[in-house]
């Protein structure tokens, strides 16, 4: 079990969901679209969804998946991921282009519990695409299927660094995205340098390899979408992990949107 952050910070789902609920039912840029399921025992769960859709023209937009909560514990991603919302409804500029689905709390269950795992006592982030059984999975996995996104961007923390860094995956562009990312989320946190991370080589706080059965985009999938793993220090601050979670994922859209630009001669 990972150790708490330093901040006592922690709301039931309900009441964190709240101020975005209340947003979402009169807005014209954001729409709730949550997941229903029901778990082994036949009891109802919810994945909360919300869709964003920023300026520009919609025929053309890149549509991006961002996930935290992944782990119940790390609760800093969960409130990146509902801040980004709300600051992107007061400037919608950094969407521009963009639909983005956001996917707060992927692991209900372990986030009521402040837990990493999920309700069976697996981890979560090491069940995608190896036929698990694991209905929150597989509603994620269906989710990553229908839509093929873009992008992924998974929000997380990690109780064994003491600095920011990110795992790449896929396109030939996320290197590009995530190096600047890290600069700009370092001036929240400070950046991981070690040549060894998560036991993998890392360079500069970038990790080119990754586990097995992370959440990502179907195996099948080509183009290959960019795949990013955001990761802060789970015991630095937790207001702190939430503004470089902000300001690491607004640079990676910013970055992606002007590679995208650049490639298409635009």
């Amino acid at each position: 079990m990972k150790a708490p952050a330093q901040t006592s910070w922690r709301q039931g789902v309900t009441d964190l969901l709240e101020p975005i609920e209340k947003i979402a039912a009169d807005s014209e840029n954001i729409f709730r679209a949550h997941l229903g399921y029901h778990d082994r025992s036949g009891l109802p769960g919810v994945i909360p969804r919300y869709l964003f859709t920023g300026p520009g023209d919609r025929r053309s937009f890149l549509r991006v998946g961002i996930f935290a909560g992944v782990h119940g514990d790390e609760t800093s991603g969960v409130r990146a991921a509902i801040e980004i919302l709300l600051r992107l409804l007061a400037d919608p500029a950094p969407a521009l282009g963009y639909e983005l689905f956001v996917y707060p709390i992927c692991n209900p269950w372990g986030f009521k519990h402040n837990a990493r795992w999920l309700k069976s006592g697996a981890d979560m982030n090491r069940e995608f695409w190896r036929g698990s059984d694991e209905i929150e999975v597989l509603v994620l996995e269906g989710q990553l299927m229908k839509l093929a996104f873009d992008g992924i961007i998974s929000l997380h923390s990690d109780d064994s660094s003491d600095g920011i860094y990110g795992f790449v995956r896929g396109h030939q562009l996320t290197r590009y995205v995530l190096e600047p990312s890290l600069e700009e989320a370092s001036r929240h946190l400070p950046r991981n340098f070690d040549r060894s991370i998560d036991n993998f080589e890392a360079n500069n706080g970038v990790i080119e390899r990754g586990y097995m059965g992370i959440l990502s985009a179907p195996p099948s999938q080509k183009p290959r979408p960019f795949e990013i793993v955001f990761e802060t220090p789970h015991r630095a601050d937790e207001d702190a992990q939430v503004e470089a979670h902000i300001c690491a994922t607004l640079t990676m859209m910013d970055r992606f949107r002007q590679m995208i630009a650049q490639a298409q001669g635009i």
